[in-house]
């Protein structure tokens, strides 16, 4: 029960901060997406955003590059940033796993797991210690 109103209160948190999360322009279409849909809305496209944001504590500049032409802010479509490839390797994974493992609901309630399931707002999720 705990774990289904924790499930709950974070999906909660997650909607609440996407509501103020904003990229681009209202008639700009997002540019080069390789694993999120085509058709994603800008709305939609800054709600996945801003929970990655969340669930890894970072910021827009961890993952999208610099814009080249020395202008200020970030080039949203560029791959120069490999932590962009990683993040879509991380998208399809979790993807692969929620489809897998996590396709039936259980006492009426669909659990998937998200960033957040492994990251918990770090950006690394396994630490290895050397051992002398």
């Amino acid at each position: 029960m705990k774990r289904k109103i924790s499930t709950l209160l974070s999906l909660f948190a997650v909607v609440l901060g996407l509501s103020a999360f904003h990229v681009g322009g209202q008639g700009e279409r997002p540019q080069n997406l390789k694993v999120l849909p085509k058709n994603i809305t800008n709305e939609e496209l800054d709600s996945t955003m801003k929970s990655f944001n969340m669930a890894l504590g970072v910021k827009c500049n961890h993952c999208h590059a610099p814009k080249a032409n020395g202008e200020k802010g970030l080039d949203f479509a560029s791959d120069a940033n490999p932590k962009k490839d990683v993040a879509r390797w991380m998208i399809k994974m979790t993807s692969q796993i929620n489809k897998k493992h996590f396709k039936h609901a259980h006492e009426g309630v669909l659990h998937q797991i998200a960033c957040n399931s492994c990251h918990n707002g770090k950006t690394e999720v396994f630490t290895v210690e050397k051992h002398k």
